[in-house]
Formats: C-alpha cells, structure tokens, sequence
C-alpha cells in the first residue's frame, strides 16, 4: 500500500499540513491543494488513486469538486471531510458517488483506517474489472454458433479490428447476427470494461433518436421534464452500436456526421458542444455504397462509418452451420420452456437444412422455438412450417429470385396470424417500420 498517490483537498493550512504529516507517515505519496481548481489540475496530471477533500472551501466546495473529479475519472474513489453540522452534505456526497465521509474532529487512525479500505476497495474493484473483461473476451463468440469457412473469416475480421480504434460498418441482411458481431468487437477491445450502447436509427422518430443520442436540456420540447445525457456520452469511453443507420434521414445524417468529425455533441436545446468519448459500430441490412450512390445516403457520413467493414454472410451461404445452430435453438428452447432436451427427425433435419432461410438466424430461431412447443417428442416434418414440408418449400436453386420467396413468406406469416401487423414482425423477428418497408417494396396489403 505504501507509495499510493493521495491527493489531499483543503483550504486550511494548518489542516493540510496534519493531514499530510499523518499519510507521509503511512507510507503514502501525498499532493496538496488548497482549492478545487488547483486539485483538478493535480488530478489531470497525476495518477491519484484517492482524494480526500473537505466539503466546505472559498470558492468551488467539495462537492462541486467530486463531480469534476467524477467527470475525469468515473471510477475515481473520493473521501469527504465534513464537520458535524453538515452530515447531511457528506451523505448527499455519497449519493453522487463519494467513497466515504469522515467528520472532523477525527480519530488519526480512524482517519488512516478508512484511507486503507478505499484503497483496498479500489484495488479490489479493479480485479473484478479485469476479471470480467477476460471473462467477457473467453464468451465473447459463445453466442455466435458456426463453424463454416464464411464464419471462420468473420471472426478472423473482428480479431484484428477489436484491439483498434477504427470505426466498424457491418453490413448484411436482417437475422444474420450483426449486433452479436458488434458486440463482439466490443468484448475483444480494450473497451470492454465500458459499457455497450445499441440504437436502432429505424424505431423511433427523428425527434427522439436525435435526444436519444445527442441528449437533450429540461424544457428544450414537451415532455423534456428533465435533462438528458444522451447515448454518445452516456457510453463514457465504451462503444455506441447504431443499428440500421440507413435509415436515419437526411437532417440527422448531418448532425451524426458533426459528431463523429468533431467528438462532440450538442444537447437538443443546448447552446453549448460536449465532448465525448465513444467508439462508433454501425450497421445496415442495406448495401450503403448503393445507397450513397442514389442519393440517399450521405458520402461523407458513410466513410466516417465505414473506416473497416465486415460483411454478415446469409444463412444459406452457411449451410454447414445450420444443423449446429438447430441443435443450439433446440436445447435453448427447451431450457426457456423447462422440458427435456429434444431431437429432431432426420427428414425434419432434411427440410430445415435444404430451406432457404430469406430470414436468415432470426427466422430459423423462430422456427425450431415454434417446433418445440409442438413437439411432445422428437421434432417432425408436422411440426415444421408448411413452407417447409415436401412438395410445398421454394428452392433458392429454382426459377424464383430471393425476393419472390421472401414476399410469399412475409405473405404466408401476415395470414397465418390474421393480418396482424405488429404479432408478424414479431413472428418474423423484425421491427414493424421494417415490414411496412417490405410490404411497401412487395406491395402486400
């Protein structure tokens, strides 16, 4: 413990000087402030591991003070002194994230006591923190299910990007497990121990999304009751996942652009710029270079985004995956509705193998839970899809294109759960603006 940086904050010269005599003598290396600006610039350039301030100073107080330090270093660990009649700032100082309080007059060694435990407490949060990035890098693929060669090149892809800053862009039909690769990425990086924030640009309206990710200041529109930090600071040093940017119009293009060139955001409302801290992954079920080239994407945007770009294969460019990945739905299944592990039938096995799967990994999940529910046993061709039995399935290697066998599924689902819009998208494990893309596209009514 000896050697440990302590940064000691108090405008009472006397007061500093006890307290600094008392920790030398500890073993601690100890920095002295009598304000809370000369501690911020102390706290910038050092590497302190705890501050111990005084709530009550001329000019900017102890608690103001915290949340400076707490802006810097989230994970900062602070000690407040306070003197009897202001227990109740102390307490509200832990609230906003202060280690512990001490009252003056105090005991010496209570004092070092209390200075010891947060060290303790620090050097055992950090373990934790490391114990947990290597847990999370060893399950980082668990979710992933596959062998193919197709796979095999995805995940070679992910591990030399993850240990870089670069933007990812990861493009690919919807179901095929892009957000499970992004945050992938993130588990691999040295990011990892920040938090993962996903958007999707689609399911809300430009409004929202434009608070959600820039935040927003009380009173700035309706309904802003309170303020509002908003994803790309909220991230704090992890990683902002933007999920089906293609669709962000025109205007937010623009603002999202801003952001990513300068790393700063502009609260809705706010006069003033905040930096942030974030890696940007993004991802579409379209091909954006099309989408730029017809006009509907900004050129400048997508190349901000698309500094290394992974490309999702379709299910049926992975055919060797899906028996691996019927057995993981199956066993999954089976745990979420607590019966025993079940089988499927060869010529059921058959039929899910040779299907074309327009909704890739989402859609078959979809199918193998609906299976099991109907199952008593092993699963059967009867438990399947009619889509999927004999003599009624479309082969890809037919006449018909892709988009003819995903309009006759979208059309099959729609009738099967009455019309139902919003239960069909949920059948087909995509957002509703989705399906009314692709009822519009396929003209469906």
């Amino acid at each position: 413990m000896a050697h440990e940086n302590v940064l000691i904050v108090e405008d009472e010269e006397m007061m500093r000087s006890i307290l600094r005599q008392l920790l030398e003598a500890d073993g601690f290396k100890v920095f002295t402030a009598d304000s809370a600006e000369t501690a911020i610039a102390i706290f910038s350039s050092n590497e302190i591991v705890i501050t111990l301030t005084d709530i009550k100073m001329s000019g900017r107080d102890g608690i103001e003070l915290l949340d400076q330090i707490k802006t810097i270093d989230n994970e900062a660990v602070v000690i407040v002194m306070t003197a009897y009649s202001s227990v109740d700032t102390a307490v509200a100082a832990l609230r906003n994230g202060a280690y512990d309080y001490i009252t003056k007059p105090f005991v010496n060694e209570d004092l070092l006591q209390t200075v010891r435990n947060a060290i303790a407490h620090r050097q055992l949060f950090r373990e934790n923190r490391i114990l947990r990035r290597e847990l999370k890098k060893q399950s980082s693929f668990a979710e992933i299910v596959g062998k193919s060669d197709a796979l095999q090149h995805v995940f070679n892809l992910v591990n030399k990007v993850a240990g870089t800053s670069a933007n990812v862009l990861i493009q690919g039909e919807s179901g095929t497990g892009k957000e499970l690769i992004a945050r992938s990425i993130h588990f691999n990086s040295r990011r990892s121990d920040k938090p993962f924030l996903a958007l999707n640009c689609g399911a809300l309206p430009e409004m929202l999304i434009e608070s959600e990710l820039f935040g927003h200041v009380k009173g700035s529109f309706t309904g802003a009751v309170t303020s509002k930090m908003g994803l790309f600071r909220s991230v704090a040093g992890g990683t902002l996942f933007l999920d089906e940017v293609s669709e962000m119009t025109p205007s937010l293009q623009v603002k999202v652009l801003r952001a990513v060139q300068e790393h700063q955001v502009t609260p809705v409302g706010a006069s003033t710029a905040s930096a942030y801290d974030a890696r940007i992954i993004a991802a579409t079920n379209k091909n954006l270079e099309t989408e730029v080239a017809e006009d509907r994407f900004r050129e400048d945007l997508f190349y901000r985004l698309n500094v290394f770009e992974i490309e999702m294969p379709p299910l049926r460019n992975r055919r060797d995956d899906i028996p691996l990945l019927i057995a993981h739905f199956v066993a999954k299944s089976s745990r979420g509705q607590n019966s025993n592990n079940k089988t499927v039938s060869k010529s059921a096995l058959s039929a899910l193998v040779g299907y074309g799967w327009p909704g890739n990994i989402r859609e078959l999940e979809n199918v193998v839970e609906r299976a099991v529910i109907l199952s008593d046993g092993e699963i059967e061709l009867e438990h399947l899809p009619l889509k999927l039995q004999p003599g009624t399935q479309v082969s890809l290697d037919s006449t018909p294109t892709l988009e003819d066998v995903e309009r006759r599924y979208v059309w099959e689902i729609l009738k099967s759960v009455g019309d139902d819009k919003a239960e069909a998208a949920d059948v087909l494990g995509i957002d509703l603006s989705t399906l009314y893309r692709k009822l519009k596209r396929y003209e469906v009514t």
